[in-house]
């Protein structure tokens, strides 16, 4: 009887936990504004500040992929295709420990239906002021469903020589 009491005890207190962590959360899935920020703001962050993982989970759908592609000195393009959980171990084996800001430059957004689709145009640099180290654009495919929006897909590119952003996809003051 005591073991059942323990473990039923755990179960409340996980499930209790598990709807905390919803309830902090569940403003950055109420807008595609909301979510779209929301993923800027918990992958940035200085050296020493620890990324707010389950708030990153949160986000995306159970089955949502993170796939960026990748160009080398040959110019032959490939792209890796991580889960959530993959993109954090990820992270956490390659950059921990590094500093890292996301900012959204511009974003042209198309909505049907429960799908959204966000182009955005991204800058990334290593300090939180200083110069921009690379730009590129995420594709970013949004499922809106009854009650919170959930990230399905996040594909990106960074910019390069033979691939430069054009105007269309830079803020208008700011090319």
């Amino acid at each position: 009887m005591n073991k059942l009491y323990y473990i039923l005890i755990t179960f409340i207190l996980f499930s209790f936990n598990q709807n905390l962590f919803s309830q902090n959360y569940l403003k950055d899935v109420q807008s595609v504004e909301n979510i779209m920020s929301a993923l800027t703001e918990v992958i940035s962050g200085p050296a020493d500040q620890e990324r707010d993982w389950e708030r990153f989970k949160f986000l995306f759908s159970e089955d949502a992929k993170l796939i960026p592609t990748l160009i080398n000195e040959e110019g032959e393009i490939s792209y890796n295709y991580w889960t959530p959980q993959e993109y954090i171990d990820m992270y956490k084996k390659y950059r921990e420990g590094t500093a890292f800001y996301e900012q959204e430059l511009n974003r042209i957004t198309e909505e049907f239906g429960n799908i959204v689709h966000c182009f955005s145009t991204y800058a990334v640099r290593t300090e939180k002021n200083g110069p921009v180290q690379r730009r590129g654009i995420n594709s970013i495919q949004i499922l809106r469903d009854k009650d919170r929006y959930y990230i399905m897909n996040v594909f990106w590119s960074n910019e390069s020589e033979n691939d430069k952003l054009t105007s269309k996809y830079l803020p208008k003051n700011k090319k």
